[in-house]
């Protein structure tokens, strides 16, 4: 057989038709591979995907490209047993809200605790104050405030990932202690940035993902109460239905030793993690209105030092819950990161984290 080729002189109308072919070709591809791809938002029903992807369609052909993949996906999700959870229904609310300059997104749990009662008092970091240390209470308030920014409003390699800002405040505040003015005990402050992308893997006919971030936190003090430490780690996120789970490791960025402790460069705490270990793993479990947290980290050494957080948070009034928290360990607080105590707190609650 013999091939005949026709050249075709190619002109600058010619050569953008071509051009503009070749990059539909390409566009569509990509959006056909996004679709495909199984992400922690993605899972669930043809609504929620159709949301979630319904933004990279710029004409009707896209537009109904996506409504059939939608469709198939849904369909392939439903014969593999595989269910959509509260943390991908969390994240595609996040998103109708997340751009809007009247609106904060919550990171982290955001409560206040206006009263709660440890066993034992840490008055050892203070002992050079001892006429403030004496005065300290065994019941102060406890609140969290922690609130997250995107900072990309497109995805990098799949249709859910996204980088993002966080910021986690705590404080423990002595409400009670009149006698020295009330003052905060401590504060510690926590940004971070972090990367957050799903998985096609689907155990148990759950939903995966993995975080990626870098943390700072301190409680910005000076001198002998000044603690602080800078970690990258990463979590591993299942979901499914109402339960969650992540398991977090990390690695701590070493710094210079101090040869005083009066030096405001150096480490504050180089023994950290012999009380803080190099993981933690959270779970939580929503019934109802109800909504049940757990934290666990243990050092895994011989002298098994970790830490235990329980949280229960029940229905109060709008969107007001009631929320009692229990931690039993070391490292509630930074000052506190070798002091073992055990906490119970009341109060409220304002944004869960399923």
């Amino acid at each position: 057989m013999i091939g005949v080729f026709v050249k075709v002189p190619l002109n600058a109308n010619t050569l953008l038709i071509i051009i503009h072919v070749r990059f539909m070709m390409i566009k569509k591809l990509i959006l056909s591979s996004l679709l495909l791809s199984s992400s922690l938002a993605s899972a669930g029903s043809y609504d929620d995907c159709i949301l979630s992807k319904m933004a990279g369609a710029d004409n009707d052909e896209q537009a109904q490209t996506i409504r059939d993949m939608c469709q198939a996906k849904v369909e392939t999700a439903k014969r593999e047993g595989i269910t959509s959870g509260a943390i991908s229904k969390r994240l595609l609310a996040e998103k109708q809200t997340q751009w809007n300059r009247h609106s904060i997104t919550a990171h982290k749990q955001n409560y206040i605790l206006p009263y709660t009662h440890s066993n034992k008092v840490n008055r050892a970091p203070y002992a050079f104050q001892s006429d403030w240390a004496d005065e300290l209470k065994s019941y102060e308030a406890k609140f969290q405030l922690s609130i997250k920014v995107p900072l990309t409003t497109n995805p990098f390699f799949t249709d859910t990932d996204g980088l993002y800002v966080g910021f986690t405040l705590q404080s423990w505040w002595q409400l009670y202690a009149g006698e020295i003015s009330a003052p905060f005990r401590e504060t510690n402050y926590q940004p971070e940035i972090f990367y957050l992308t799903a998985t096609n893997w689907h155990p148990f006919g759950g939903s995966t993902g993995v975080t990626i971030g870098m943390e700072h936190q301190s409680n910005g003090r000076s001198q002998l109460l000044s603690r602080s430490w800078n970690r990258v780690y990463t979590s591993f996120l299942f979901e499914k239905d109402n339960f969650a789970l992540s398991l977090r490791p990390w690695y701590r960025i070493k710094e210079d030793e101090k040869e005083d402790p009066n030096e405001s460069e150096g480490d504050d705490n180089p023994d950290i993690e012999k009380y803080m270990g190099h993981f933690e793993l959270r779970s939580a479990y929503r019934w109802n209105d109800h909504e049940f947290s757990l934290m666990s980290r243990n050092n895994l050494r011989s002298d098994n030092k970790g830490a235990v957080e329980l949280g229960w948070s029940f229905p109060l009034m709008g969107h007001l819950k009631g929320f009692i928290q229990y931690f039993n360990g070391y490292g509630e607080s930074l000052v506190d990161y070798n002091h073992n105590t055990e906490r119970v707190g009341v109060g409220i609650l304002l944004t869960d984290l399923l």
